[in-house]
């Protein structure tokens, strides 16, 4: 963690290097809400997204954050319709996130009820990294119009839009991705989860260790 912090000031214009600090120090803290969007008054009293743009932009360029943005329309191609002002962001690997919020191994390994919402971040960024091993670059969320109903994850696959949510344990309901079904009605529809495979009619279970095999 200093090592990359050690490395703004080496690599990046000194006109941001605060900037990118108070970015970096802020995302784990950000995707430990309910409500993950990145919000820029978090970062700083009063900072606006002007003042952060570059920033942003700087560690997504270097690989050490996954930007995700939120799209306005499920629909292809998804670029067309992304919302530049809301996003997400999240660190390149899961271990930077476990390491800036200082959480010991033993909460995972033991299923430490410590953790609550933090749990579902931690398994975000696990299926993010899975994605983008399977070469979706450019990964985008969903949330209904109120707000209220939120998809994690919309991966273009071929002529297909996915959508997927994710759930950090075994519960098996999916309310917000039921929503995005009924409002939109794709051919393949992803929940994943600490359940086992599981067809249902509208959806597929698929377990979270397996999120490699959604493309096939």
């Amino acid at each position: 963690m200093s090592g990359y912090e050690n490395d703004f000031s080496k690599y990046a214009p000194k006109e941001i290097v605060h900037r990118l600090r108070l970015v970096w120090n802020s995302i784990h803290s950000q995707l430990g809400k309910e409500n993950k969007k990145y919000i820029f008054g978090h970062v700083a009293k009063g900072a606006r997204a002007k003042e952060f743009e570059a920033a942003i932009s700087w560690l997504n360029d270097a690989g050490l954050i996954h930007k995700v943005n939120l799209i306005t329309k499920p629909v292809i191609p998804l670029k067309s319709y992304v919302e530049m002002d809301a996003f997400k962001l999240y660190f390149t690997d899961i271990g930077l996130l476990l390491a800036f919020a200082e959480i010991d191994k033993s909460i995972i390994l033991e299923k430490n009820s410590i953790l609550t919402e933090f749990k579902g971040a931690l398994t975000e960024q696990y299926v993010l990294q899975q994605l983008h091993c399977l070469g979706h670059k450019n990964l985008h969320y969903w949330q209904s119009d109120s707000r209220k109903a939120e998809v994690d994850f919309l991966i273009q696959s071929s002529n297909e839009i996915i959508p997927i949510e994710v759930k950090a344990e075994e519960n098996l309901q999916a309310k917000s991705l039921k929503l995005y079904v009924e409002k939109y009605k794709p051919n393949i529809c992803i929940r994943t989860s600490m359940s086992a495979f599981r067809e249902d009619s509208w959806l597929t279970n698929v377990p979270l260790y397996a999120i490699l095999s959604v493309d096939s």
